[in-house]
């Protein structure tokens, strides 16, 4: 079975149980090969996500993954937040995060194979960046990754000028 299938079947898996659990399923990442797979489980809710949070969560995932036996070996599972660099999955994300950052890697339909700009949002069936103030449309199907470009702002000191 393709990684990609593969993805596809585990993220079907868990997208249900994450929902009942209070979480949003983000991605479902497939790294390692074949010699040391890691499925990598990234999930979020409202208002953020916490370590006991994550590690509760290790448990649901880790006995459905169980069941499913995705690799007829071992491998390596992690649970995690999406992080500053949230991977973008679903077309509605493109739409929830307009305003911020992204960075865009797209095969080859399309002039360049990456973009970093403000995420506008969606125009049907593309994508629109604002690129150093050029509206740049891509189409969504041509999207390989789309990840918000982490800008972690710890702002002044309290206190100081």
């Amino acid at each position: 079975m393709s990684t990609k299938d593969l993805t596809a079947r585990l993220t079907e898996l868990l997208e249900p149980a994450a929902a009942d659990h209070g979480f949003e399923l983000v991605a479902v990442e497939l790294t390692g090969g074949n010699r040391t797979p890691v499925i990598r489980v990234l999930l979020d809710r409202e208002g953020g996500i916490t370590l006991d949070a994550v590690a509760s969560a290790n448990g649901w995932v880790s006995e459905l993954l169980d069941l499913e036996d995705p690799f007829d070996k071992p491998y390596t599972l992690e649970v995690s937040s999406p992080g500053v660099d949230r991977p973008l999955t679903k077309r509605a994300d493109f739409v929830r995060f307009a305003g911020e950052t992204v960075n865009l890697k797209v095969q080859n339909g399309e002039k360049r194979k990456s973009w970093t700009g403000v995420l506008i949002g969606m125009d049907g069936d593309d994508v629109l960046v604002d690129v150093e103030g050029d509206r740049v449309r891509v189409g969504y199907e041509n999207i390989l990754k789309a990840r918000l470009k982490g800008v972690v702002d710890f702002g002044k000191e309290r206190g100081a000028e």
